[in-house]
């Protein structure tokens, strides 16, 4: 059996088309997200070169992830199948661009009192969702699964992960499903990935670390940029809601973000 990974342009046309159907059948397109400017993918192979890290990490994790969220009821759940994840995706869509005010928090940030973020929703990076004091006003959390007890937190009251592949995570983002599974209330989830393949039931939306992948996240989904705020974007320092990282490392790390950023537009968001 090929696998989800791309093999070949007649796989990938198959799979794709395959993808379409399956969506068509549930009524829900597949215009959910926009296509996404290749400087915010390109820079992910930059990322990659300027680590040293491999693409076939990123692939084999990616394959993996789309393999074990390939059947009608992955990990068991309903809610974790193709259509069902491209509905969760479709909802989010909207609540995302229905909020009056769209707040995204990075791991800078200080804790957040929502009372005093009247009619805004928030988009969390990661770890930074526990700053946020009010779960039920984060729209979803941009994940790759290293957010520690704040994370599952979210994850256990419901809260959307956009759940993240790269080379080194597939123990983490699959400990992690595993977990969330057992849930009274699991959380819907979105999966994306790193690499220029496509994936059944996957999309990558550009960007590196948490925080600049949501705010490619938000411009895939359409809403301007131009019309959200940010906090906690920090170039200066680690930020408190960071999780377990190497302290030089992840400052080269949130270099790469503002190169995103800069791409993007918003660097004027950053503290430096």
């Amino acid at each position: 059996m090929v696998g989800l990974g791309t093999i070949n342009e007649k796989t990938r046309y198959h799979m794709n088309l395959t993808t379409h159907i399956l969506l068509e059948c549930a009524g829900l397109g597949v215009a959910v997200l926009s296509p996404v400017p290749k400087d915010l993918l390109s820079v992910q192979e930059e990322v990659r070169h300027a680590f040293g890290w491999n693409l076939e990490d990123d692939e084999f994790s990616a394959k993996n992830m789309a393999n074990e969220f390939s059947n009608h009821a992955p990990f068991n759940l309903d809610l974790w199948s193709i259509e069902s994840r491209a509905r969760a995706l479709k909802r989010l869509k909207q609540s995302i661009h229905s909020a009056e005010r769209l707040m995204v928090v990075g791991a800078g940030s200080d804790s957040i009192r929502t009372a005093e973020f009247p009619r805004t929703m928030f988009v969390a990076a990661d770890g930074a969702v526990g700053a946020i004091d009010d779960l039920s006003r984060v729209l979803c959390v941009v994940s790759d699964g290293d957010g520690a007890e704040h994370l599952d937190h979210a994850a256990q009251h419901g809260v959307h992960i956009v759940l993240h592949a790269h080379g080194d995570n597939t123990e983490v983002w699959t400990n992690l499903v595993k977990t969330w599974s057992c849930y009274e209330q699991p959380p819907p989830l979105t999966l994306t990935h790193q690499t220029m393949n496509d994936y059944a039931g996957m999309h990558n939306p550009g960007g590196f670390t948490d925080g600049d992948r949501a705010l490619c996240f938000i411009q895939a989904i359409g809403r301007p940029l131009n019309e959200i705020g940010c906090i906690g974007f920090r170039t200066d320092i680690v930020g408190p809601w960071s999780g377990t990282t190497e302290p030089e490392r992840k400052k080269e790390k949130l270099g790469w973000m503002e190169e995103v950023m800069q791409r993007l537009g918003v660097e004027h968001h950053l503290i430096r």
